[in-house]
């Protein structure tokens, strides 16, 4: 039953984050004067589908792992311009336009996630993110190096440090001699560096975790306006975490294989749904805020792709060759769908292993 019930509430989760996603650019779509072909939930076999008032075709397909707005003229005129007015093409519509359509979909995903974060605050309170010390454990590498209870963490090996979130990121990144240098306040006010080396511990797998012996201090407000604060401040926070996780990527930081995808969502929702609802509305604010950044990134196939063509347009006061557009879109689509068998390949081995 246990099974079933994650698996629902798997479809349900990328079902929300897809239509908030996916409307984005429908609505503004629409308000442009751009005709659309089609508004689907999910990808591949048609599952279910009706054609709206306003001619457009409604559908939900089946596998659940996307979506998409098929609208006339995305990048050339593909379509029949004698059933078609060539001004509802979304390439014939001005720039602003077809910039506000391209990001509204990124645009909804963060304001679905603030929303939800405001909630979360409203109800069980709002968390101080200010990365002060609440215990040091006895005989853990923090406390032999000198921190303390009360302590608020400012760098971490030279990277300012605002908040818990981009505190506990920097400790897992990986360091070249071993050895975080910990720049703290005491309570006193006076600023020290700590040099700290983790105490390594290995699992039974023999997985290693480098452990500080350092506990977070939770300070809940409660009411509106702190909520609200909450919201924005945890939403800059977390996006400021993924950031830098996608620069440790490519710095070495981080190795592709702590990348999870659709298994290892699966995964974490199963985790959330037993946590409680808490635990579920922050999985979904959380993965809106990913689905966001990721497709604002300029990567032709994404939709940040798409703004970096219209940028280079805007810049050179013509149109990319749109069938090299079509080209460079269609191979880095591909390697996203590479990227994603091979992530979710070692999210099912962790799953074995």
């Amino acid at each position: 039953m246990g099974t079933i019930l994650n698996i629902l509430l798997f479809i349900f989760i990328l079902g929300i984050l897809v239509f908030v996603h996916e409307f984005g650019h429908f609505m503004t779509a629409k308000r442009s004067g751009v005709y659309i072909y089609e508004f689907s939930i999910g990808m591949g076999p048609e599952v279910k589908s009706f054609k709206g008032k306003d001619g457009v075709k409604y559908s939900i397909r089946a596998l659940p792992l996307g979506g998409y707005v098929q609208m006339a003229g995305e990048i050339y005129e593909d379509d029949d311009t004698k059933i078609i007015p060539k001004d509802k093409f979304m390439c014939n519509r001005p720039w602003y336009q077809r910039l506000v359509i391209l990001v509204a979909g990124v645009f909804n995903n963060f304001l679905l996630a603030i929303v939800l974060l405001i909630v979360i605050g409203a109800i069980w309170g709002s968390p101080s993110l200010k990365p002060v010390v609440g215990t040091v454990m006895e005989g853990y590498p923090a406390e032999k190096a000198g921190l303390k209870a009360g302590d608020t963490i400012l760098a971490i090996n030279g990277a300012k440090v605002g908040t818990w979130d981009k505190a506990q990121l920097l400790l897992l990144l990986k360091d070249k001699d071993g050895i975080y240098e910990i720049k703290v306040e005491h309570k006193n006010g006076k600023a020290e560096t700590l040099k700290i080396k983790p105490k390594i511990i290995k699992d039974k797998d023999g997985n290693e975790s480098k452990v500080f012996g350092i506990q977070t201090k939770a300070i809940v407000k409660r009411g509106l306006l702190p909520a609200i604060k909450y919201g924005f401040n945890k939403f800059c926070s977390t996006v400021e975490q993924m950031w830098l996780t996608l620069e440790s990527l490519f710095t070495g930081g981080l190795s592709v294989k702590a990348l999870s995808g659709p298994v290892g969502i699966y995964t974490v929702v199963g985790a959330s749904r037993k946590s409680g609802i808490e635990s579920v509305l922050f999985l979904i604010a959380y993965l809106s805020m990913n689905l966001g950044l990721m497709n604002i990134l300029p990567i032709p196939a994404l939709d940040g792709g798409h703004v970096l063509f219209l940028v280079i347009e805007m810049i050179t006061g013509k149109k990319i060759n749109s069938r090299i557009e079509s080209k460079i879109t269609t191979i880095f689509f591909m390697l996203l769908i590479a990227l994603m068998i091979y992530v979710s390949i070692n999210d099912v081995i962790r799953i074995f292993t």
